[in-house]
């Protein structure tokens, strides 16, 4: 969602600044701005609305300098996207930035009126930089108005603060939504993700819930939401390495896909033996903790519930465990039952979808036996506040519609579906199976991504259609669901997934002429089944696209285009045919002219409610 930087240096910052809200693009917004405090320390801010290349136009023809300053990429919440709705808020000599939502902006606004604030923007941020600015005005000094302010403040905040009457010092907080402090020589920035100031520094201090801090050139101060000093380790960011540039590749998307095979590879690193998993990279009591769990909650949004989706499927064929799926923004909003010795496991790329983290949060009070992050970022929230973390190694993601988080996701949670197979000591072989067929994954991914010139062609004939229909069974239906939502976020085509067993039971009347039906068709129990499914959309005139294995007798005709793809086992076989619907979704987005790595109206990291 929203992007925060800040910096403080003996340097005009301005650079550093500009160059953080680049980093941070991927996440969506609809306007960028900055604040600095210039030479003679006055306050200086500039704004405008659409990309950061708007932002820097506007600072080439009116530059700004200063050793200190704050920054914001905006994701509309509360107010339209307008130049007098983006960050930074200034009230008096106070300017603020805050990522997240104020739920109590409504009273405190209108108390803040009634004392004679004036606002100019619809924000609940705005509230922040009044409110600060009043206590500061009953005598109070920048930490404890900051308090005073903190205490009053009910919802999710990630803030930036600078204040003319300390020049010398950058202020945040944080409360439900992410934020870091990054450790320079005789420098301290801030960041909403460590991505945004890997280009001057990869060590960092993550802030925990209710942390506060105060930073100069050479100090960082932090205080917890009980007012003590907190000691928050600096921890070098372990993915500084992998380079944020496209390279070769036109997006994003396109090079990260590509990085699957590698990204498999990392994510399997280390956890495998010959024929067993390695239950250690859990942690030292894995085997008796794994072997105690009776019951599996996984909890989740967006594609990393559809990984969880998968999962299900595995978890309940292979380890013979009971295993439920929801979306967390549900979850957390009804009364769930928890039966005895419930793991509980929270997917997510980031680690800060504030829904899933929220999830997290809410299940301490429900009696779980323990909690697992499956996530790519290892200082993330979610793995700081999870019992156990399983962690992806997918490397940075930068676009918007997920490809290699998800398959690493599903490498991981096939990963652990071993090792309670194995921890349960029901079917050695299905582990050594398991092992074998995981070690092959790489290879077989870099195959099927070989693909492509074939997926091209395809593509072609998405270019005036205005919906799709994607059809899977058993745990390939969640894949069909995964194709849907790609083929919706990038090209903008509306695209529906169904069991295909449950055709008949409405999606048919969709089926026409100009109607693309997706299939996976994997040489499985259910193909047959699948293939009677299909029958009934040829029947119906439907356009036909089918995924199937080189070992099944389909071949293409004029309504039925068949791409083949290679055998494979039963249980890697959702993340093998996943590939081909990315591509898809991809080349459609290409034919439809749309912006592939940050389609409209989304963000990378979904850090509100």
């Amino acid at each position: 969602m929203c992007g925060i930087v800040g910096a403080i240096a003996q340097r005009n910052v301005t650079p550093i600044l500009l160059e953080g809200l680049r980093r941070l693009e991927y996440r969506g917004y609809d306007s960028a701005g900055l604040a600095v405090l210039d030479a003679e320390g006055h306050l200086q801010r500039a704004r405008a609305m659409g990309k950061v290349i708007e932002l820097e136009n506007l600072l080439d023809a009116e530059p700004l300098q200063g050793h200190i300053g704050i920054a914001h990429t905006r994701w509309a919440t509360h107010g339209k996207p307008a130049e007098r709705n983006a960050h930074p808020h200034q009230s008096g000599s106070i300017a603020v930035v805050h990522n997240g939502i104020i739920e109590n902006h409504a009273p405190l606004r209108q108390r803040l009126q009634s004392l004679g604030y004036q606002f100019s923007s619809d924000t609940d941020t705005e509230v922040i930089a009044h409110l600060l600015h009043h206590h500061l005005q009953q005598g109070q000094d920048i930490l404890q108005a900051l308090r005073a302010t903190l205490a009053e403040l009910h919802g999710a905040y990630a803030l930036g603060i600078i204040h003319e009457a300390e020049p010398d010092t950058l202020y945040c907080a944080r409360m439900g939504s992410p934020l870091v402090i990054g450790e320079g020589s005789e420098e301290h920035y801030l960041a909403s993700d460590p991505l945004a100031m890997l280009q001057v520094t990869d060590r960092f201090r993550y802030l925990e819930e209710g942390d506060y801090a105060r930073m100069g050139i050479n100090h960082c101060q932090i205080w917890d939401r009980q007012h003590q000093p907190a000691d928050r380790p600096v921890q070098r960011y372990e993915h500084a390495a992998h380079s944020l540039d496209k390279g070769e590749y036109r997006h994003y998307m396109l090079k990260e896909m590509f990085e699957q095979p590698q990204a498999v590879a990392d994510t399997l690193a280390g956890t495998l033996a010959d024929d067993h998993v390695l239950t250690a990279v859990l942690g030292p009591e894995a085997e008796t903790r794994l072997a105690d769990i009776r019951h599996i909650h996984i909890v989740a949004c967006g594609t990393s519930y559809h990984a969880g989706l998968v999962a299900r499927y595995w978890i309940e064929e292979m380890a013979g465990i009971p295993c439920q799926v929801e979306v967390a923004s549900e979850y957390r909003y009804r009364t769930v039952v928890v039966p005895d010795n419930s793991l509980l496991i929270c997917i997510s790329q980031s680690g800060e979808t504030a829904d899933t983290l929220a999830a997290l949060r809410h299940a301490r009070q429900l009696g779980y036996l323990g909690t697992l992050a499956i996530c790519n970022v290892a200082g993330s929230s979610l793995v700081r506040e999870a019992d156990w973390r399983l962690l992806t190694h997918a490397g940075p993601e930068i676009g918007v519609a997920s490809t290699k988080a998800f398959t690493t996701q599903l490498t991981a949670l096939l990963w652990l579906t071993t090792a309670l197979l194995q921890v349960r000591g029901c079917d050695q072989p299905q582990v050594a199976g398991n092992v074998s067929a995981l070690r092959r994954l790489p290879t077989l991914i870099e195959q099927v991504l070989g693909l492509e010139p074939q997926i091209v062609q395809l593509a072609e004939r998405f270019a005036n259609k205005h919906h799709a229909l994607f059809l899977g069974r058993g745990s390939h239906y969640p894949i069909a669901m995964e194709g849907a939502l790609k083929l919706k976020e990038i090209s903008y085509i509306h695209a529906e997934a169904y069991a295909a067993g449950e055709l008949k039971h409405g999606p048919l009347a969709l089926v026409d002429e100009d109607m693309p039906v997706v299939s996976v068709a994997p040489s499985d129990s259910l193909l047959e089944k699948l293939l009677s499914n299909l029958e009934e959309v040829r029947a119906r005139g439907g356009q036909l696209i089918t995924f199937a294995c080189e070992t099944t007798e389909q071949r293409s005709d004029a309504n039925h285009t068949i791409i083949n793809l290679p055998w494979v086992e039963d249980c890697i076989s959702p993340l093998v045919y996943t590939l081909p619907l990315q591509l898809l979704s991809y080349h459609v987005a290409l034919v439809k002219g749309t912006d592939v790595d940050k389609p409209r109206n989304l963000a990378k990291s979904v850090t509100v409610e």
